[in-house]
């Protein structure tokens, strides 16, 4: 029995088409299922904790502290008690929801602007880390979405919140907005490595960063930084972003010497799962890429062009979206649909579904389903998606059309993902 994340799943597949994008795109879902992840990838046995191929030995530590950010973090904190227990001496995390633990608090935080319980959760985990020592193991899930969540002290926040609506203006890439929030942060840029040294400290890093930039997420806690001021203020002049209250990160080694990070999930992880059940389901597969940085007309001209009959093409990334008018709604994957029928780029036979995988496409749609019967309902509406264009309003349409893919926040967050399926094209 496969997992169903999708929600309104029967309502969609109403044809065969759809159906099977569809259970291509609960394949994508499932492979990066925090809980799953964790368990599969997390092992203690005789005191040994195993991650991945390397191991440690809890006798040789006094206490064990957990720490967490982003949109994985508290589905990430339960899976950590069912292998740990009460090995766990304290811990924070900060999601965007709170979940029942025995020993780990959970924060519901907000993103992708930070408020107060943005810093009370921040105050919280700089404290845990602060006050370890050298016999103490720091286990840190850092996943996407930490950047916002993420907030320590104060003034980070209230830059934060002003960096984010001025940088969403300019649709640059995540590595330049996330260099700006390491100087902003004493926990961002390797910040978490250094207050907690001279503690052991583990990364388990769930990536929503396109390419192998793991530094990125949540804009790297324990990762050594190789930015500095002096480039994080050419990019802020550059694009005209403001005035920021920049800080150094952390350069001396020692700090990261016993910082072990370990990335258990990406955007590949979901291309290759669904890679995997198109051929099952009899397609040939085309992999576009999994680190889609261009602006949405181009990226969708990449999908588009490598479409082929009995084919499933597949791509992740973080198209650039640069938001020029206020008061629109829904996000990159729902806007993606529109332009794809904008640009008359659906034809008979191809299923298009463009994918948050978080399952919040800046709203409570995780994506659409978009082909030529998308295409009808709209038409008999009448909707102008020109003026949706232009006012980057994509939700409307998507649920007036009844097309809007709804799975509920997935914990999960390792970037946009993207199908293409064409079969029977004519």
């Amino acid at each position: 029995m496969e997992d169903r994340w999708i929600k309104n799943f029967d309502d969609l597949a109403i044809t065969e088409n759809r159906k099977l994008a569809l259970r291509i795109a609960e394949a994508g879902f499932s492979s990066i299922n925090t809980e799953k992840v964790i368990l599969n990838s997390v092992k203690l046995e005789n005191n040994i904790l195993t991650i991945l191929d390397e191991s440690f030995d809890l006798a040789k530590f006094k206490r064990i502290k957990v720490v967490g950010f982003g949109k994985a973090s508290c589905d990430g904190a339960v899976a950590l008690e069912k292998v740990l227990g009460d090995k766990i001496k304290e811990g924070a995390v900060i999601g965007l929801h709170k979940v029942t633990c025995d020993y780990i608090e959970t924060f519901a935080g907000t993103h992708p602007r930070p408020s107060e319980v943005n810093i009370k959760a921040g105050k919280k985990i700089f404290e845990i880390a602060n006050e370890s020592n050298e016999d103490d193991l720091l286990i840190a899930i850092v996943s996407g979405g930490g950047s916002a969540l993420l907030c320590y002290p104060d003034t980070e926040c209230t830059q934060g919140r002003e960096l984010y609506d001025v940088f969403l203006k300019c649709g640059q890439t995540i590595t330049e907005i996330n260099t700006i929030r390491k100087h902003l942060s004493l926990l961002k840029g390797g910040g978490l490595a250094k207050i907690a040294y001279p503690a052991t400290v583990i990364g388990l890093i769930f990536s929503d960063v396109p390419g192998d930039k793991f530094e990125d997420v949540a804009s790297g806690p324990t990762y050594k930084d190789v930015s500095t001021v002096h480039t994080t203020e050419m990019i802020i002049h550059e694009h005209k972003l403001g005035e920021f209250n920049l800080i150094e990160t952390p350069k001396d080694n020692k700090y990261f010497e016993k910082v072990h990070n370990f990335v258990l999930v990406s955007n590949k992880t979901a291309v290759e799962a669904m890679n995997k059940k198109s051929k099952e389901l009899g397609f040939k597969t085309n992999i576009v890429s999994a680190e889609l940085y261009e602006e949405v007309d181009e990226a969708l001209k990449k999908i588009f062009e490598a479409r082929e009959d009995n084919t499933v093409v597949l791509a992740a990334g973080e198209p650039k979206l640069e938001v020029t008018k206020k008061g629109g709604s829904g996000g990159r994957s729902l806007f993606m649909g529109l332009k794809s029928l904008k640009n008359s780029l659906i034809s008979t036979g191809s299923v298009f579904l463009p994918i948050a995988s978080d399952g919040m496409d800046n709203s409570d749609s995780a994506g659409a389903v978009v082909d030529t019967k998308t295409l009808e309902k709209i038409e008999k509406s009448g909707i102008n998606l020109q003026e949706h264009i232009e006012n980057f309003d994509a939700y409307p349409v998507f649920e007036k059309s009844g097309d809007m893919i709804m799975t509920g926040p997935t914990g999960a967050n390792v970037s946009d993902l993207m199908i293409l399926l064409t079969r029977n094209a004519k």
